[in-house]
């Protein structure tokens, strides 16, 4: 990686404030609100979903302020993996990594859910049905008894079947394009402003009423709630625990932070870009949830297609096809970039020698490409799609990627006083005031999820941690310098 930063040159300097606001909302503007918001203000956080999404984008500027800090401190651009290896060394890393690889496997596995229920949505409105065993995840959460149920469900057939599609496109090698990029953009955000433009129009404010049903806080700690209300199984209910789900739906803010170095003025310009495009987009997110619980009531939204199904029960089927249409072209760019992400992480750490590079860092002799690497996660995400709920796997990418934001976080504080004179071209203003709200503002939400997601989280960290030290720490890029130098020594005796 040393020789990577060493023979990478300068970036030119083109990106201003608006063009980062671009870039930010292209990245942030996702499956997110079109999967997530359903569920999360019919059993979470009711109508108060619309100032969750306020908290989740106000931790999301302290963390990306951070971010970008870090970012500015490699010569390289990359993953939150790449800056944490090249400031905080090859343990925190190997964590940030690792989790890194959870969150954008299933990350992919929720948008590719997504992307099967605005497809069945689609069908619906042509009469034509799914074999029901081949719809929907084979297990699912039930709030009445607090624990995950069998569905009688096989598998989830379209969401497998996008991510094979995914798969192997990526295996025979894509280029980025940055009109299809454009594009995509442009087709969820139309998607977005006609929801708000047009659902406006037929919004109950009736039906805000009660505007916070379950509360505004639900803090758990070790499975016991210490804050608020929980449903029968113990999971926190509420704004802040709505906060930490919709939290999801701003995944991928980050990238603005990685533009530092081709920014004309990184340290107004990356703050103003950051600061402008999670705005803007929680000011969209905020009016999509105002119009979606306005228009029916909270406890009637359907949990797989929220917002189409909402214009249904208004009163305007029509608009069924054109939001299903939007949404399912809008977001399977998505799973395309989950999974490409995921498998360049796994090639990163591959090289870097954290994990068995005949296995991850094989590229095939014709394509290219991490082939391996690829076909390991396209099987991950499509199993997973198809075992867990998207609930619970909405719980699972927010309590990683949180941890990976606060470590962040933790990380701009420790290298000022290690590295102190570093060279930066971005500094976190009013510091150590903005890492220590990033931090507290990711544990508190970490803390309105359920106890299940730390457990889960913590069995993929345990996991993680033997492949680390019984391979990774032996087999690793830095472990060899030391007898690469010894070997060397020893010739010139």
């Amino acid at each position: 990686m040393a020789a990577e930063a060493g023979s990478e040159k300068r970036l030119r300097r083109v990106l201003g404030a608006a063009e980062l606001t671009g870039l930010g909302i292209g990245a942030i503007v996702g499956a997110g609100i079109f999967v997530s918001t359903g569920a999360a203000a019919r059993d979470i956080a009711g109508p108060a979903l619309m100032l969750s999404f306020v908290v989740a984008g106000v931790t999301c500027v302290f963390v990306a302020l951070c971010y970008a800090e870090l970012a500015s401190m490699t010569p390289v651009t990359g993953s939150a993996y790449t800056y944490a290896y090249a400031t905080l060394g090859e343990f925190p890393a190997w964590i940030v990594g690792w989790i890194l690889v959870l969150g954008y496997g299933v990350s992919a596995a929720v948008v590719a859910q997504g992307v099967s229920r605005y497809f069945q949505d689609l069908l619906g409105v042509f009469g034509l049905k799914l074999p029901a065993a081949l719809t929907s995840a084979a297990m699912d959460y039930n709030p009445e008894l607090g624990r995950l149920v069998a569905t009688g469900k096989l598998l989830d057939l379209p969401a497998v079947l996008v991510t094979a599609i995914v798969t192997v496109i990526l295996i025979v090698g894509i280029r980025e394009s940055a009109r299809f990029n454009a594009l995509m953009v442009v087709v969820k955000l139309g998607v977005i402003m006609f929801v708000i433009g047009v659902g406006a129009l037929y919004v109950h404010t009736e039906a805000w009423t009660p505007f916070a049903p379950y509360g505004l806080t639900g803090i758990n700690l070790f499975g016991k709630t210490i804050s608020g209300q929980h449903d029968a199984g113990g999971q926190p209910l509420g704004m802040l625990a709505g906060a930490a789900i919709a939290f999801f739906a701003y995944i991928g803010f980050d990238c603005v932070a990685t533009y530092s170095e081709e920014a004309r003025r990184p340290r107004r310009d990356v703050p103003a870009g950051i600061i402008a495009s999670l705005s803007i987009c929680t000011v969209l997110y905020i009016g999509v949830t105002a119009v979606l619980t306005g228009m029916a009531p909270y406890k009637t939204l359907d949990t797989q297609a929220p917002i189409s199904s909402a214009f249904v029960q208004a009163g305007l089927p029509w608009a069924r096809v054109l939001i299903s249409t939007g949404a399912l072209t809008g977001i399977v760019s998505v799973v395309l970039v989950s999974i490409l992400t995921q498998t360049r992480i796994l090639l990163a750490m591959a090289r870097d020698g954290l994990i068995p590079g005949g296995l991850f860092g094989a590229l095939h002799e014709r394509f290219r490409t991490p082939w391996k690497a690829t076909l390991f996660a396209g099987i991950f995400v499509a199993v997973t799609s198809s075992l867990l709920p998207i609930g619970v796997l909405i719980g699972l990418v927010s309590i990683g990627i949180l941890l990976v934001y606060l470590i962040v976080c933790v990380g701009v504080m420790v290298m000022r006083r290690i590295q102190p004179e570093a060279e930066r071209t971005f500094r976190v203003p009013f510091m150590p005031v903005v890492p220590l709200l990033g931090v507290a503002s990711c544990l508190l939400l970490m803390l309105s999820l359920p106890f299940e997601h730390w457990l889960r989280l913590s069995v993929w960290l345990l996991l993680g941690l033997a492949i680390y030290f019984g391979y990774g720490r032996r087999n690793s890029a830095l472990s060899l310098i030391p007898a690469a130098t010894a070997a060397a020594s020893l010739e010139r005796e």
